[in-house]
């Protein structure tokens, strides 16, 4: 008899309610933090309501992983002799890896851990490949080079409208966030294997829309399957055109549309807009 293999993931996941049910994936919940206060993702506070914070003034802080939390569902999932397969956010967005890492050696069950370089609905595309992958019988082993193939494959690029997030959580100089208000500095950074890097600026929203064109160009020869726009409060209309650029109509691909998550929201400010995509072959760029 073969031993079960159930996964583990965190709240920075874009994932459907039905997939979660569907796959039963579990979902460690991390955490922020809004003037002092801790809020719980998911759990105490929703997506529309730390957009409605930042809305407000009140910006969010990251708070350390919950390294309890994650031996606690460890030790439960695999009571039953099952293995453990945590699937984390990148490592250079957040501590959570190493803490899932960590957890991994206190728990009294068997657990796998894997980096997967990338977040929210990237993050998702090697969640979900990996849970067909058991359901099909595969080994961690095999289910490990798959997700390094989806990895491969996805690219996370996200479209910050201001740079509010950025200067509070102290990744942009107050100095340099002044400027950029000034002439309204848009930007559009990158996630990769060791580094999240701007890849593009620009005074207008048109900026995003040549930088669309730019991703419609580069898989001309390299179809996209899957198109996801994680966002931060932006409106439908704006969405539709940049997915109208990317993927015209007549082009069939599955294409998901929510807020993101409030771990991400965080990082990323009012109105960002994340495009993640999962092409047939290796994007042809650094990661």
């Amino acid at each position: 008899m073969t031993t079960s293999i159930k996964i583990v993931t965190d709240s920075s996941i874009q994932l459907t309610p039905e997939e979660v049910e569907k796959y039963a994936i579990h979902i460690v919940p991390l955490s922020i933090e809004i003037e002092g206060k801790s809020y719980v993702d998911g759990e105490d506070i929703t997506r529309q309501e730390l957009i409605d914070n930042l809305r407000a003034g009140r910006y969010p802080k990251t708070s350390q992983p919950p390294l309890g939390k994650f031996v606690e569902l460890y030790d439960q999932l695999g009571a039953d002799g099952s293995e453990i397969l945590a699937i984390t956010i990148s490592d250079v967005l957040s501590g959570t890896f190493n803490t899932a890492q960590t957890a991994a050696g206190m728990s009294t069950s068997k657990v796998t851990v894997i980096n997967s370089k990338s977040t929210d609905r990237g993050l998702a595309f090697q969640v979900l490949a990996a849970a067909q992958d058991i359901a099909a019988g595969k080994t961690i082993t095999e289910i490990k080079k798959h997700c390094a193939d989806i990895y491969k494959r996805t690219r996370v690029n996200v479209l910050i409208d201001n740079l509010d997030c950025l200067v509070k959580g102290g990744r942009v100089s107050r100095f340099a966030g002044a400027l950029t208000k000034l002439i309204n500095l848009k930007v559009i950074v990158q996630l990769n294997n060791k580094s999240l890097d701007v890849v593009v600026k620009g005074r207008s929203r048109k900026t995003f829309l040549k930088f669309c064109q730019q991703i419609a160009a580069a898989h001309k020869d390299n179809k996209i399957l899957d198109l996801s726009f994680s966002h931060v409060g932006v409106e439908p209309e704006f969405l539709g055109r940049l997915k109208d650029i990317i993927v015209p109509e007549e082009n069939k691909v599955n294409y998901l549309e929510r807020l993101t998550s409030p771990i991400i929201m965080t990082h990323t400010g009012l109105n960002a807009v994340g495009i993640i995509t999962l092409s047939e072959e290796p994007e042809l760029i650094e990661k």
